[in-house]
């Protein structure tokens, strides 16, 4: 079907309906399928599937991200396989000034690098799409977008720019989370929080001109006493008040390079400082305050205008500056090393085991280091305030609606966002320095017209201009998606034109992870207000994380991950996918038990045991004349129904109650519910009842036979085909391998194919399905009857097949009912 462009959505469509724009989150280019991509792709794929089968034109955009601390990982180990590393033009030049033909073959430049890199994004890319496309997903293949084309790269420019020129995006230097491993920035988002065991280091700070008195302090990071420039206590601490406006010595300060208080004294002296901060209970009650490495340190230093130093490179071994002793050392060697020179100056009170929060990178895992660091930014409050009016004014729907509180309480306390890394692999900054100043660069959107630019500003037109070497965060390009991916800017303010852009944006659903509902989702609203001055969908639907069976987190760790692609090659991909959606709620994590994916496999053996009776038995004795006729063409009318018996009216009832119900249910965005009903009708009415009941309209030798026949013929295939459709958006394999097997209508012209996946819903529209309430009444009244008998025959272990008399009380209707049936 997919050859036959069934899941394509044109931006000419002659429907007269709104499109449903579902814009796919774009998995890691190098990527490879996980649990995350199966539950998104089940429950993605049901609207899509839903929304076109209901008529209207849907737009499901796939694409993938280049993912760029992940991919330059990967290409960075690569090359340490080889020996070989990244070198900046200035180290390759030193390399070959110095003619080190060595370190000349080690290094890589940034062309040479890049061009690896999109080797290897060529050779792995293509992996996580087919894995998408095997698990079902319909989207529109054909519009597959990468965050790198041209074309969308054009557009990560023009946001940069323009958020430049409304004085949103800045560069200025605040401390930032460094990752010494990647060697970049990388946002408060990219940073996990584990509890771990280190310890608590208490010390001394010997008061200056009265070394006999001292001030303890205690710290989880000794390694950073270099850079301390205070130590602060609370002001109402009776122990240490007469102690604030002291200066004490910063200890073995006489071994750095920092500047000392004077040539007499030969080490470094720092005040004592009072501010309410301090929790008088936690350690000694004395902070000591390191504003170049601690985030809240840096938040009291600007309090209190404290000189900010930096003692570690960006590849987290400490500078020259803390000393020959300890200039080149790893910081957790100079943690271990100063503590022993301290224990030996006899400045160490003890040390005690202690649990902490260590932050950690994301993607590397090393321990984020904090580094006051010269970076870009976004001014994110004004924009974070759009962004929760539109979800206060009802333009965005979030569901399930709990997840409203988190929204308003990030965006109400959000700060600025640092979007530049230190990477090759993404977007580079358009922005040039001119004649390698620092300071004096020009924002343009290539280097034509920042040169252009500069002879605006009475500079000579070969001025030189260096490209800032840093780029995006890849979050800043995939927050475009929504509206970079049908066009924009490009086809920005063609009104009329019926372009891509003008159709299909805004979206109507964002359906993804509440995992990422900030990493990416409340970016895309903030850029998609600000840039195009609407929001960029009106519903986000969450989903929440798949774990393990117990509940727990998967991991490789724990041994507990479980592979889709080996759970589809067991169970199937309708079993995995139907497990995935039914049985939770909008934004609840899904246990993923094995015990469930394996009763849907048996669920899918059971369609297809109810398909082989209505193919192979019951539509056995049909001529051709009449199973052309048998092919459904829309819902069954009401003079038809009401020509039908009891059994017949209940079946077709219940069918159109769960159409009803269904169609309601997914058009709200309660898609578990929708599924668990489907499974509920077919096991527990069709088969089990229906199919029953009809073998006595079947066979002559039950007392069927003739019309009755033909009408126990038309309501098996119609409901049965009802069922097919209701089933197909979350076991889209089965229901179209069993739906061909089905008496089926022609094809109409505007189809591409006649196809389950193409074929109408069973409710296109709001008008009512026939029904009859009384007949449900009656019906279940049998039911009853049935289930008490069956149950008298077990308690008094009548042999199966052992016919024995009964005596039914019953009147009017009911009675004649179950005469009739009887």
């Amino acid at each position: 079907p997919d050859a036959k462009r069934a899941f394509q959505s044109s931006s000419s469509s002659s429907s007269n309906k709104q499109p449903y724009v579902l814009p796919m989150p774009p998995p890691n280019v190098t990527g490879r399928l996980h649990m995350g991509h199966a539950i998104f792709v089940a429950l993605q794929d049901v609207l899509a599937r839903f929304h076109r089968m209901r008529g209207r034109p849907v737009l499901w955009t796939p694409g993938t991200d280049h993912a760029g601390i992940a991919t330059q990982l990967q290409v960075e180990k690569a090359l340490a396989a080889e020996g070989k590393r990244r070198g900046t033009d200035a180290e390759i030049a030193a390399a070959r000034e110095g003619n080190d033909e060595t370190e000349s073959e080690r290094l890589v430049g940034r062309e040479e690098f890049l061009k690896r890199v999109w080797e290897y994004k060529e050779e792995q890319g293509g992996a996580i799409t087919s894995q998408l496309r095997s698990l079902g997903a319909s989207a529109d293949w054909t519009r597959e977008r990468f965050t790198m084309d041209p074309a969308l790269s054009v557009g990560v420019t023009e946001a940069f720019c323009r958020l430049y020129e409304k004085g949103l995006v800045y560069r200025g230097t605040y401390m930032v989370n460094w990752s010494p491993g990647l060697m970049t920035a990388v946002s408060d988002l990219e940073v996990e929080y584990s509890e771990e065991e280190g310890k608590l280091y208490y010390f001394k700070y010997l008061v200056d001109g009265a070394e006999e008195d001292y001030l303890p302090v205690a710290t989880t990071r000794p390694e950073t006493i270099f850079g301390d420039t205070a130590v602060c206590v609370n002001p109402d601490d009776e122990r240490y008040r007469h102690l604030v406006g002291k200066r004490v010595i910063v200890p073995l300060s006489g071994k750095s390079a920092f500047e000392k208080d004077s040539p007499a004294k030969n080490y470094r002296t720092i005040p004592v400082i009072a501010d309410d901060y301090v929790d008088m209970s936690f350690g000694t009650g004395a902070l000591k305050i390191t504003p170049g490495h601690d985030p809240n340190d840096y938040e009291l230093g600007k309090t209190h205008d404290l000189p900010i130093l930096t003692i570690m490179n960006k590849d987290a071994t400490m500078t020259s500056t803390c000393g020959a002793d300890y200039a080149g050392l790893d910081r957790f060697a100079a943690r271990d090393k100063l503590w022993k020179d301290m224990e030996e100056e006899g400045l160490t009170i003890k040390a005690e085991k202690h649990m902490q929060r260590v932050p950690r990178s994301q993607r590397g895992g090393e321990v984020i280091e904090p580094l006051v660091s010269q970076q870009w930014f976004v001014k994110t409050e004004g924009m974070g305030k759009k962004a929760l009016e539109a979800v206060k004014q009802g333009e965005i729907e979030i569901v399930p609606r709990r997840f409203e509180k988190v929204w308003d309480g990030w965006l109400t306390d959000i700060r600025d966002w640092c979007i530049s890394r230190q990477l090759w692999w993404g977007h580079r900054i358009p922005v040039w320095y001119v004649d390698n100043s620092e300071e004096n660069f020009i924002v343009a959107r290539n280097e034509d017209e920042a040169r252009q630019k500069a002879i605006e500003r009475g500079l000579p037109a070969d001025v030189p201009l260096r490209q800032e070497d840093d780029v995006l965060d890849t979050w800043f390009s995939s927050g475009l998606w929504p509206f970079a991916t049908v066009g924009w800017p490009q086809d920005e303010g063609k009104t009329g034109e019926n372009t891509d852009l003008e159709r299909f944006y805004p979206g109507t659903c964002l359906e993804t992870g509440y995992d990422i509902l900030f990493f990416w989702v409340a970016r895309m609203v903030m850029l998609g207000i600000e840039l195009t001055g609407v929001s960029p969908f009106q519903v986000i639907y969450l989903h929440g994380l798949v774990r393990a069976a117990d509940g727990s987190k998967m991991s490789k760790t724990k041994g507990n991950v479980v592979d889709p692609l080996d759970t589809v090659a067991e169970y199937g991909a309708d079993s995995l996918r139907y497990s995935l959606v039914t049985g939770v709620t909008p934004g609840q994590d899904i246990p993923l038990n094995m015990d469930k994916i394996a009763a849907n496999k048996s669920f899918a053996n059971k369609l297809w045991n109810c398909c082989k009776f209505v193919t192979e038995n019951a539509l056995k004795g049909a001529d051709e004349a009449e199973l052309a006729s048998l092919g459904v063409t829309g819902p069954l009318s009401k003079e038809e129904f009401d020509t039908l018996a009891l059994p017949e009216r209940y079946i077709i009832s219940k069918c159109h109650e769960l159409v009803e119900s269904v169609t309601n249910d997914i058009e709200k965005y309660q898609l578990g519910a929708a599924g668990s009903k489907i499974y509920e009708f077919l096991w527990d009415q069709y088969a089990d009842w229906y199919i029953e009941i009809s073998k006595t309209r079947l066979y002559e030798g039950f007392g069927g036979g003739g019309d009755d026949a033909k009408t126990a013929r038309r309501v098996l295939v119609y409901i049965l085909d009802t069922s097919m459709r209701l089933l197909h958006p979350y076991m889209p394999y089965v229901t179209e391998q069993l739906w061909h097997h089905l008496p089926r209508a022609p094809k109409s012209e505007e189809k591409a194919a006649n196809a389950l996946m193409l074929a109408d819903w069973p409710q296109m529209d709001d008008t009512p399905l026939v029904k009859d309430d009384e007949a449900i009444a009656t019906f279940e009244c049998f039911q009853a009857l049935t289930r008490s008998i069956r149950n008298a025959r077990a308690e008094y272990n009548v042999e199966q097949g052992k016919k024995i008399g009964a005596t039914i009380v019953a009147s009017g209707e009911l009675k004649e009912a179950i005469e009739a049936e009887v």
